[in-house]
């Protein structure tokens, strides 16, 4: 069996524009990214484009017992390896579009998420494509939930904008290449 950084080498290789870096993220952008969740409250947590996984033991590791957690991606290869790797009754690995999150989410049995991770590159997708996935996720979290991004170029920054009630920036200068990470919520519906 392949490693995982030839895993996920070859899935750079094989199509570099779903694929955002030939390198999985730092520990210290895994950190950065997540430590903003309210664990103790997360049912179901949803990540885009996982790769080999580099986020789903640290999340799972977070993730209270009666918790879930989705992962959806487009490379069978990297679904394949995912599903080979983690043993875990929490992790759900799909292969479909981000676009599809709300058909995923119902199928595990909620109607909300409570947050949405993408490691997508955005800068890459077709527009149309990256609307609809922002449009998606924006459905599909639950008011006082977030969409996560981390990237390279401030295009995934400006669809949650678009699309989020409030948003925080950071940024990690330890990845390769270093990262802007975005948080955009979606703001709790206030009782009249």
């Amino acid at each position: 069996m392949l490693g995982p950084f030839a895993v996920f080498l070859r899935g750079y290789i094989e199509n570099p524009g779903m694929v955002a870096s030939v390198i999985p993220s730092s520990r210290v952008t895994i950190d950065a990214m997540l430590e903003r969740v309210d664990w103790k409250s997360c049912k179901l947590f949803v990540e885009y484009g996982p790769g080999v996984g580099t986020f789903c033991p640290p999340i799972l590791d977070r993730l209270p017992p009666g918790g879930q957690l989705l992962v959806i991606d487009t490379n069978p290869r990297f679904i394949e390896y995912l599903n080979e790797t983690i043993d875990d009754g929490r992790f759900h690995a799909v292969l479909g579009s981000a676009a599809d999150v709300e058909k995923y989410v119902q199928q595990l049995g909620h109607e909300k998420a409570d947050y949405v991770l993408s490691g997508l590159p955005f800068s890459s997708l077709p527009d149309e494509v990256a609307t609809a996935i922002a449009k998606a996720t924006q459905r599909v979290i639950r008011p006082g939930g977030a969409f996560l991004t981390y990237q390279f170029r401030p295009t995934a920054k400006e669809l949650t904008e678009e699309y989020f009630d409030r948003i925080e920036t950071g940024f990690v200068w330890r990845n390769i290449p270093p990262c802007l990470l975005v948080w955009g919520w979606k703001e709790p519906v206030e009782a009249s």
